[in-house]
């Protein structure tokens, strides 16, 4: 493995007194000499920002793409994935807190031995995921610049907290993304996720533009699960497209946060109201006989028969539905 190069942070300015500010997200850090912005990955080091955790790699595996959850991307294939230490989001409930909001052990790893790790494991691509690979930007547009020459896909698994500039600089690298919807409701963001509901809307529109998405939502109780917020999300989502796959997913304490789990009414009521309005709705974090398997949205014939992350495609011919022949919203290469 390659040693650790030193690398110079991009979207900041310098303020006086030997003070920085980061400009890649809507936090604009101003940091003073030697201080880490809130994500933990960028850092003020004499008066310039630095990419201070460039490839430092907390994990790494080889997951099913379903795992991000990815259903209509390479649907059965594997991807290496991996992820830095942080995050610019402080959700007290995350399942990864461990990496996201503190710091570990790490190693790095290159942009070049990245590649080489996919190709080696037979990958497709990296999944860039775990925490938020947003903040690692520098990385990945090293390491995204080199997946795409050897031919493979970046993928990234985020929050989507990023501002514009930097966003469309990436966007030509990226050929899918799960994007975490957390509410349509700028208060949770503000008090509870302490991210930003605007840049994350702006983050989707664009995406959308640029490649493939699909979204998720972990639906909690007390704090983003009635029917109004539900219906609201769903009505944003069928807005800039029916076809966008939705991933309603179930909340377990953990962390800092104590509520109960989501109830399976809950999940089984946005599955309904997510169906009324978009072509491809599923639960994540359930054992539920719906929410898993993918149908036709023409003719109701089963596509993709999916258990845990085994998945079976079934109903699908050269991209459409094999019963009626309508295109079924999937990308395989």
């Amino acid at each position: 493995m390659a040693e650790q190069p030193e690398r110079a942070a991009e979207y900041w300015e310098r303020l006086d007194g030997r003070r920085v500010r980061c400009l890649l997200c809507p936090w604009y850090c101003r940091l003073k000499n030697g201080q880490a912005g809130i994500c933990n990955c960028r850092r003020n080091i004499d008066g310039e920002l630095r990419a201070a955790s460039y490839g430092q790699v907390v994990s790494l595996a080889v997951d099913p793409v379903e795992k991000k959850p990815l259903y209509h991307f390479h649907p059965g294939e594997q991807i290496l994935s991996t992820a830095p230490n942080g995050c610019n989001f402080k959700c007290p409930y995350c399942q990864n807190f461990e990496i996201s909001q503190n710091t570990v052990g790490t190693q790095y790893v290159s942009p070049q031995d990245l590649v080489d790790l996919a190709e080696r494991h037979e990958s497709f691509g990296v999944c860039y995921t775990y925490t938020e690979p947003l903040v690692w930007f520098e990385y990945l547009m090293d390491a995204g610049t080199l997946v795409k020459e050897r031919g493979l896909s970046n993928v990234l698994v985020t929050n989507g907290m990023i501002n514009e500039e930097p966003l469309r600089r990436l966007l030509p690298l990226i050929d899918a993304m799960n994007i975490d919807l957390k509410a349509m409701d700028e208060r949770f963001y503000r008090r509870v996720a302490k991210g930003d509901l605007k840049a994350v809307l702006n983050t989707i529109r664009l995406s959308k533009e640029s490649c493939h998405i699909e979204l998720t939502n972990l639906l909690i109780p007390t704090l983003n699960d009635s029917d109004d917020q539900i219906g609201a999300l769903v009505d944003w989502v069928s807005d800039i497209g029916v076809e966008v796959p939705l991933h309603f997913s179930r909340y377990f304490p953990h962390y800092k946060m104590s509520i109960k789990a989501t109830p399976l009414e809950t999940l089984l009521r946005a599955y309904e109201i997510g169906k009324a309005k978009l072509r491809y709705v599923y639960l994540g974090n359930v054992a539920l006989k719906e929410g898993s398997d993918t149908f036709c949205y023409d003719c109701g014939n089963l596509l993709v028969s999916r258990s845990g992350y085994r998945t079976k495609i079934v109903g699908i011919r050269n991209s459409k539905c094999g019963k009626c022949g309508i295109d079924v919203d999937f990308v395989f290469d």
